[in-house]
């Protein structure tokens, strides 16, 4: 039987909550832990054997990929000082995108490589759920435009200065009109040519993407993986033994609050948000309290709100570790709800339960009235659904599975 994606999808949610990719961060290792998050289909690309050599073996994507090292080593040779030389030599042009997206979708076979990608991969990820509805080989096409785009995105912001989407947090560390700065994307182009899968067609620009974020100390989006075997490892374990049947919602989520100035771990209204959520955790609602929050303020914070958190809730409130979930990645509000909906679906947990918020009046009247239009605006989808208002602290949600689909243009937080 020949399922659509659209089944097929349902019926890895149906079945197991959400399925994992096989794909997973056990079998990504170095630069591509950070991009798998950014550009997920350019990572199984890279780390899938048999698919690597398919692409590689392919003269055209070959010759697009020599092309793409031949404007790298010109650069290097000839832009001097003028900072977009580099960039404009280390990104995707529309034309290259549009030919690239012909050749897989014209290399495309049900039975070959890039049909197992799209069947095995692509489809049970969720990373591409706005386009899931589509046939194979148009999603394909899709993934392979957002990765693009995803891989310009970092080089535009992390490499020629333009302004991400919160640009008091998330711009670039450097001045690009200091003199020394050229140097620095000479020395990345340089590196980039050389990377060992240079070949491949993506590989020396993802290279200078992913370069580009580590000078910039911007790999926030791999802090913590794989979770399941860090911070989370005892609260899944202790997921396993819980009678969902007890609780009657899921799981607390307390969004944190980043303290403004530098060298604070934990804001006052973190703590207090913390204090809201054992009091719903002791009457009862809920097995877990889930605390969210990424390196988030100030600019370049080596605190993390959820560790820091959590920090709080087990020393000075004496919850136990096994009861607390962390989201360590979101950098605003609509991405607290987002990740947490991720963590529910990768984690087989109850998909038709509610959830709660706990946290300052001001955000949880926020959440139910204004972010909804917020995450359609910023992220291009819902990814959840309010429920009841209980008090002026806590509000109920639906986690939806669209929250899976990546969200290219925060590579910090995808």
């Amino acid at each position: 039987m020949k399922y659509t994606a659209s089944l097929l999808f349902f019926l890895f949610v149906t079945s197991y909550g959400f399925a994992q990719p096989r794909a997973s961060y056990k079998m990504i290792s170095g630069d591509n832990y950070a991009a798998s998050k950014n550009c997920y289909l350019l990572t199984l690309f890279e780390e899938i054997p048999a698919l690597n050599h398919f692409l590689k073996e392919d003269s055209i994507l070959t010759m697009i990929g020599r092309d793409k090292k031949a404007q790298l080593l010109a650069a290097i040779k000839n832009c001097g000082n003028t900072v977009s030389c580099y960039t404009d030599a280390a990104k995707f042009t529309p034309a290259e995108i549009k030919e690239v997206g012909g050749r897989l979708v014209a290399l495309y076979q049900p039975e070959n490589e890039l049909g197992e990608l799209v069947k095995d991969q692509l489809i049970p990820s969720g990373c591409y759920y706005l386009y899931a509805a589509m046939d194979h080989k148009q999603l394909l096409l899709k993934a392979w435009e957002q990765d693009a785009r995803c891989v310009n995105h970092m080089i535009d912001v992390y490499a020629a200065g333009k302004k991400p989407n919160y640009a008091k947090i998330d711009s670039i560390s450097f001045n690009v009109l200091d003199r020394g700065y050229p140097e620095l994307l000479a020395m990345n182009a340089s590196l980039s040519v050389n990377t060992h899968n240079g070949n491949s067609f993506y590989a020396s620009l993802l290279s200078f993407a992913l370069t580009s974020l580590d000078i910039n100390e911007r790999y926030q989006a791999a802090d913590y993986e794989p979770l399941n075997e860090t911070e989370n490892k005892s609260a899944l374990a202790y997921a396993k033994k819980v009678d969902w049947d007890n609780f009657k919602y899921t799981l607390i989520l307390v969004p944190g609050e980043g303290p403004e100035e530098a060298g604070v771990a934990l804001s006052a209204g973190g703590m207090l948000r913390c204090r809201l959520a054992v009091l719903q955790y002791k009457n009862g609602l809920a097995p877990f309290i889930m605390v969210s929050g990424g390196c988030v303020h100030p600019f370049k914070t080596k605190y993390n709100e959820a560790i820091e958190m959590k920090k709080y809730l087990m020393q000075t409130l004496h919850i136990p570790e096994k009861v607390i979930l962390i989201e360590p990645h979101a950098r605003h509000t609509t991405t607290n709800l987002r990740n947490c909906a991720r963590i529910i679906f990768t984690n087989g947990f109850p998909m038709d339960k509610p959830c709660i918020t706990s946290t300052a009046k001001s955000q949880s009247y926020y959440i139910t009235s204004i972010m909804p239009s917020r995450c359609e605006q910023e992220l291009g989808y819902l990814p959840y659904k309010n429920g009841k208002r209980l008090s002026d602290h806590e509000a109920e949600f639906y986690p939806l599975a669209a929250a899976l689909q990546i969200d290219f243009d925060e590579p910090m937080d995808p």
